[in-house]
């Protein structure tokens, strides 16, 4: 939580709205290059309303879109680096399934990631995640350097390591006004900061944030369950703490992906989940009456019936986490078209936490001037169309 013994500095180097994973990075990035950086969170920290609470999100170099895999190495070394400067653990390597249909797009382009890619039959696939069935005409990639990010003690890591280089987090402060400029003006719920720099990740609260600078993002907050699973015998071979996470591609009764991790937060219980959800305003997220139709819990208990017969095919435990999603399920990495010291970042679509590290610096880079450490080409705000609104 932010200090609030001594009154707020008005001015700053950059500014960065939003304290979720990717705003924390930027922050850290920003902070490392000495920028006398703010960072702002609308809620009090800890907190559970936006994307990046939990214990756990899977990590992989296994990606179909060649841009992402490209960014995967320098990810891994950040969050190295981070491990080393907060000294603490981060990441347990699991290994992880790919799995689908025998030629599937997705899961040939994720093989195609991995170089030649580790090809597992249903015999090999037994040996090393016994509680996994392949169903028929379908194959597994292995790849090996998949595992658990240990997401709430990352997000407490790199905003620790953030103020430990100077920056200054305050959190319980919605921002109510961004006034554009040579040098900008942020106006809190507590305070009015300056600078000539600013970031926004403001996650499912991103549209609502830039509509006021002339911007409508195409971005789509979804509602999504989180759910736990019990083991039918405790111990269960291949579901316990050692086993790989996995994901699902391709399967025609599940028209986005399904992935699992093994019981992390909860001892005995199994994390798997369906990508994606139900479209929500993030403000009224909790408004959901308690006896609200699921309708993707039912999908997952079909899965898990006939994928991982050793879990019960209802969910133990049931929470909500948010996606902000793109509709190309791509981020968005740009300035602002009108107003070029206004960096957004948003869109993360549900896969955006591993390479939050690489993000971050992309942010930090794009508000500083220079030349972006990777592409941003897959993640311009003008590939959408009439994003500019007519004032502008």
């Amino acid at each position: 939580m932010a200090a609030r013994s001594q009154p707020p500095q008005a001015t700053y180097d950059a500014i960065v709205i939003g304290a979720g994973i990717q705003g924390s990075f930027a922050a850290y990035h920003l902070a490392q290059r000495h920028r006398d950086t703010l960072l702002l969170e609308q809620f009090i920290l800890p907190h559970s309303r936006g994307s990046s609470h939990g214990q756990s999100r899977i990590t992989r170099s296994a990606y179909p879109q060649a841009h992402y895999a490209r960014m995967m190495p320098d990810s891994f070394r950040l969050w190295q680096q981070l491990e080393d400067e907060a000294g603490t653990s981060l990441y347990r390597q699991t290994g992880l399934v790919v799995l689908g249909p025998a030629g599937d797009q997705e899961l040939e382009s994720c093989r195609r990631s991995l170089g030649a890619g580790d090809v597992l039959d249903t015999t090999a696939l037994a040996q090393r995640f016994p509680s996994l069935q392949l169903q028929p005409g379908e194959v597994a990639v292995w790849d090996g350097t998949g595992g658990v990010l240990f997401a709430d003690r990352a997000l407490r890591a790199v905003q620790d390591i953030f103020r430990q280089h100077g920056g200054t987090l305050r959190d319980g402060e919605k921002v109510l006004r961004i006034e554009p400029g040579d040098v900008l003006t942020v106006t809190t719920t507590a305070g009015v900061y300056r600078a000539p720099r600013l970031i926004i990740t403001a996650g499912a609260w991103t549209g609502a944030l830039v509509a006021p600078l002339g911007l409508r993002l195409p971005l789509q907050p979804l509602r999504i369950d989180v759910c736990y699973w019990r083991e039918k015998e405790p111990g269960t071979p291949g579901t316990g703490r050692a086993s790989p996470c996995f994901i699902a591609l391709g399967l025609s009764q599940a028209p986005h992906s399904i992935y699992g991790l093994p019981a992390l937060e909860y001892p005995g219980l199994v994390k798997v989940c369906y990508h994606h959800g139900s479209p929500v305003d993030p403000e009224e997220r909790d408004r959901v009456p308690p006896d609200a139709p699921r309708p993707y819990v039912g999908l997952l208990s079909s899965f898990i019936s006939r994928y991982l017969p050793g879990l019960e095919p209802q969910p133990a435990v049931v929470e909500t986490c948010l996606y902000t999603n793109t509709p190309d399920e791509d981020f968005i990495l740009d300035r602002h078209p009108k107003f070029s010291n206004i960096i957004i970042g948003a869109g993360f679509s549900g896969h955006g936490f591993k390479l939050a590290p690489v993000v971050g610096k992309l942010l930090c880079e794009l508000s500083l001037g220079e030349e972006p450490s990777h592409s941003t080409a897959a993640f311009t705000i003008t590939r959408f169309s009439s994003v500019l609104q007519p004032e502008l």
